[in-house]
């Protein structure tokens, strides 16, 4: 038999990028609870539900006639003690006069003395008790303390609010920038932190299996690592500026974990696995001759193996003919061109 026409790659040698996909869960970036503060009926809700909001804006009316009421009377208590303060102080002043001509006794102008304090004192609280009016009668006005997407209102019209506790009246999410929570094995995250700053960054793969178009970054990892799991707890951010990410989508991290030069790697296609998961490819030696080899691999880049031993950079590794080339026979040997290379030329 003539010897068998085979195609061959030379195993390369180039730099790889070492990746790890981790999958975990998109978080809002800040959540905030929208709650009654002061107790009252609802009046109506200012929002379209499932609309972006700005910090400031006005959600909900609480009934402000009562807080109005309760406000007027502390505006009046403290006019009162006002008045009363200053009624004081000019008593005072006449029973100083008395004194001097021993008109009065001593101990009346002591006491008129210690009724100016007491004067003042309630002036003080009845700030206070106004101020703490104002207060509820604003909180009657419920207003967005953070920009982001609300959700469905959790309370109607005409329901009473803020009696006994604080009612949760809506959740503002934060959507731009976003968070993605996942987990990383301790021994992992030592390679990350070996790659450096520079291979921090981390792009996210969706549900259905597309990339998501902006790359994030690593914002930092928990200080501790799980007893039961050895894993650690990492947080990466992205930007979301169409709100395509939602808190509680499941995604994947495609962290790289190393930059690895001068690595010798094949295509997967010329790796043959055997029992105990020993991988062999037939190479074709400096005389034009098939043999197997045993290789070690490593990590998958891409659609190559990066071969971890059992090879060098520039050996024949047969593509094609593996049925024809028996191990030791002589071959016919010519490069490999892929379909795609031949539809490009």
């Amino acid at each position: 038999m003539p010897p068998a026409a085979v195609s061959f790659l030379p195993a390369a040698s180039e730099t790889v990028t070492i990746t790890r996909d981790l999958p975990g869960r998109i978080d809002a970036m800040r959540t905030a609870e929208i709650r009654a503060r002061v107790s009252g009926i609802l009046l109506k809700k200012t929002f379209a539900e499932g609309a972006d909001v700005t910090a400031g804006d006005v959600l909900f009316q609480i009934d402000p006639a009562p807080l109005q009421a309760a406000h007027d009377s502390a505006t009046a208590n403290l006019a009162r003690a006002e008045a009363s303060a200053k009624q004081a102080k000019n008593q005072v002043s006449r029973l100083r006069e008395l004194v001097a001509v021993n008109a009065v006794s001593k101990q009346d102008a002591d006491n008129s003395e210690s009724a100016v304090t007491i004067a003042a004192a309630d002036v003080l609280a009845a700030k206070a008790a106004l101020a703490t009016a104002e207060l509820n009668l604003s909180y009657a006005t419920v207003t967005a303390p953070i920009s982001g997407r609300i959700g469905k209102a959790q309370v109607t019209e005409g329901a009473l609010v803020g009696q006994g506790d604080a009612t949760r009246l809506a959740v503002i999410q934060q959507l731009d920038p976003i968070y993605f929570d996942f987990t990383q094995s301790s021994a992992d995250l030592l390679s990350l932190k070996k790659a450096g700053s520079d291979q921090s960054k981390v792009t996210l793969l969706l549900e259905n299996g597309s990339d998501y178009a902006h790359p994030g970054r690593i914002l930092f990892a928990e200080a501790s690592v799980d007893e039961t799991t050895g894993m650690v707890s990492l947080r990466a951010e992205f930007p979301n500026p169409t709100h395509d990410l939602l808190p509680g989508m499941f995604a994947r991290a495609r962290v790289i974990q190393a930059v690895q030069e001068n690595a010798v790697t094949i295509p997967q296609r010329a790796l043959t696995r055997g029992i105990g998961g020993v991988g062999s490819i037939m190479i074709i030696d400096d005389t034009d001759h098939a043999q197997v080899r045993l290789v070690q691999t490593g990590a998958v880049v891409g659609d190559k193996w990066v071969v971890t031993s059992g090879l060098k950079a520039g050996e024949r590794i047969m593509m094609e003919g593996h049925l024809k080339a028996k191990p030791g026979a002589p071959v016919v040997p010519e490069l490999f061109v892929s379909a795609k290379d031949t539809n490009q030329h």
